[in-house]
């Protein structure tokens, strides 16, 4: 297994994707998180959140990240699992990196966590396959702004089954200290009402805990199947935060991109 050299992992989309500057991308996360609801009903223990420019798709991810800034003493560790969007890879895919750079700061990455999932047969070591990668990069400034330090184990998900996903995550669940997300956009170029209308049934099978969703209905079906996965087997809950679309913020309505904002929490005892 080779490693390269590369120490930090700088920002490929900042200026893109989001602010390049950190004063603008501190405003624009600041007014994103407070026009959200900020309460959810339990702590939360795993996060879909969608991965646009944030003038698309930022608010929706608002939703779920705000609520998080409860547990910012408590979550210490973030698996981030996203798809890959320009290089393809069989399996998981971590950095050789030992930390990622936003123009928020550096977040370290957990390397004893990324020592106990290389020996699956289904991780790899590519940093081809986060070089440019959007998916897990445009989740960083949120979690850096609503949480305290945390070190991050990042992912990104290839050619894989949900199956194999569901392992990877077993083996760093955790307690109440590691946070899971999911980056992942829902239905992609639909028009405006049958987005919204296949956008709110794949919305009804992921909270139903329905590991079947398909790439026509999320980019990150993969490792939202595998997300759905363990949550059935850790009896979680899943709840929809947010769902909306690019012709709901930012863009036009004869095609637009889907954004769903999912939250998964442990089961109140009451509800047995």
């Amino acid at each position: 297994m080779t490693h390269s050299t590369q120490q930090v992992r700088p920002a490929a989309v900042a200026g893109m994707f989001y602010p390049g500057s950190s004063s603008d991308l501190e405003r624009d996360l600041q007014q994103m998180l407070r026009l959200a609801p900020a309460t959810l009903a339990s702590p939360v223990k795993a996060i879909i959140a969608p991965h646009a420019g944030y003038i698309y798709s930022g608010p929706i991810a608002a939703s779920v990240y705000a609520p998080l800034a409860a547990l910012r003493e408590r979550i210490r560790r973030v698996i981030l699992l996203g798809p890959t969007h320009r290089v393809a890879v069989n399996g998981l895919a971590l950095p050789s990196a030992h930390a990622f750079a936003t123009p928020l700061g550096v977040v370290p990455l957990d390397l004893e966590a990324i020592a106990a999932i290389e020996p699956l047969p289904q991780v790899l070591i590519s940093d081809a396959a986060h070089a440019l990668e959007h998916s897990l990069e445009v989740q960083l400034p949120f979690l850096q702004t609503v949480l305290g330090e945390f070190t991050l184990v990042p992912l990104a998900v290839g050619r894989a089954s949900a199956a194999q996903v569901a392992e990877v995550l077993e083996c760093l669940w955790g307690g109440d200290e590691t946070l899971i997300v999911v980056s992942s956009d829902l239905s992609h170029y639909l028009p405006y009402t049958l987005a919204r209308e296949t956008d709110s049934n794949t919305a009804r099978h992921i909270v139903a805990l329905d590991p079947h969703i398909d790439h026509q209905q999320a980019c990150g079906a993969t490792p939202v199947n595998g997300l759905l996965l363990a949550a059935r087997r850790h009896g979680l809950q899943a709840a929809l935060i947010d769902l909306r679309n690019s012709g709901d913020t930012a863009g036009n309505r004869s095609q637009v991109v889907g954004y769903g904002a999912f939250a998964f929490h442990a089961e109140p005892d009451h509800a047995h």
